[in-house]
């Protein structure tokens, strides 16, 4: 088992504004860590003050995550501190058929799910591998366990994420550091309305409370799991996953994903946000 990270230590939340990275960071600051929390919208203050106690310290960081420029803010607001425990929860949905979308809105859930997340990953996790202690967070999804029809870059991220902390996870297996990896399900968030996905089963369904599935989070990575599905109902779809047929699966994502209206995605789609709620599609 790798070494308990601090509960004084300071920990980094990414995509904190709202839903489960909100909810990550109140647990971490229930445990008595300071705070550097982020996301590319001015809500994230207004999540400051609600998360500020007397014992805690809590930093807002305004930052785009899905650029170098955006990361290496973040980077900067650290100021060379030790980082106990990474929650990097920050993500972006985008529904509607592939061929739909805007293109700049596709690189855009690429950069900030995958090559923001790697980079801030990277600088952190050599910091607490040359330490020999740290908790880190990936927020991945069950998305990644099936063909994303009418979600498939959205689906494609949340694979990579999936696969990418289990594989980091054993590279540090004896550093200290561990590395955990929560998967939830459909979370009561803004991320349906974000990704234009109202019009859809998924979107108009009952969901999970994010409360929940980011304690049930905080609560993995602080034992130092390597996973964490949230909801029976999703353990057991992830498991229907592992052995039914792609065509199959394809096919059912189809019927919760496709709009209802049957028409493309509008055009300009909503405003970019990095923020938690945007890790929560699934199935």
């Amino acid at each position: 088992m790798p070494a308990t990270a601090s509960t004084r230590g300071l920990a980094v939340v990414t995509g904190a504004s709202t839903g489960i990275g909100y909810h990550l960071a109140q647990c971490c600051a229930d445990h008595g860590m300071d705070l550097i929390i982020v996301a590319d919208e001015p809500q994230i203050d207004a999540a400051a003050k609600s998360l500020h106690v007397e014992t805690t310290t809590v930093e807002a960081v305004v930052a785009d995550l899905s650029t170098p420029a955006g990361v290496d803010k973040l980077i900067a607001a650290i100021r060379g501190r030790a980082v106990h425990v990474l929650c990097a929860n920050a993500g972006r949905g985008l529904g509607h058929a592939f061929l739909d979308q805007a293109f700049g809105d596709i690189e855009h859930v690429v950069e900030t799910n995958v090559t923001g997340t790697l980079y801030l990953l990277h600088h952190v996790g050599r910091a607490m591998r040359e330490r020999g202690e740290g908790r880190i967070l990936i927020t991945g999804s069950i998305a990644g366990f099936m063909p994303g029809t009418y979600q498939a870059v959205y689906n494609g991220t949340k694979a990579f994420l999936d696969s990418f902390a289990f594989a980091l996870r054993h590279e540090l297996r004896d550093s200290g550091v561990s590395v955990t990896c929560l998967m939830p399900g459909a979370t009561e968030t803004e991320f349906f309305e974000r990704a234009n996905m109202l019009d859809t089963r998924i979107g108009q369904e009952k969901k999970a409370d994010p409360a929940e599935v980011a304690r049930l989070g905080f609560d993995a990575m602080m034992r130092g799991e390597g996973d964490v599905i949230t909801g029976w109902q999703n353990k057991l779809r992830a498991a229907i996953a592992m052995i039914t047929p792609s065509d199959v699966l394809a096919e059912q994502h189809r019927r919760m994903a496709e709009p209802m209206s049957g028409g493309a995605a509008p055009s300009p789609v909503a405003p970019r946000i990095d923020s938690p709620s945007s890790h929560t599609t699934t199935r």
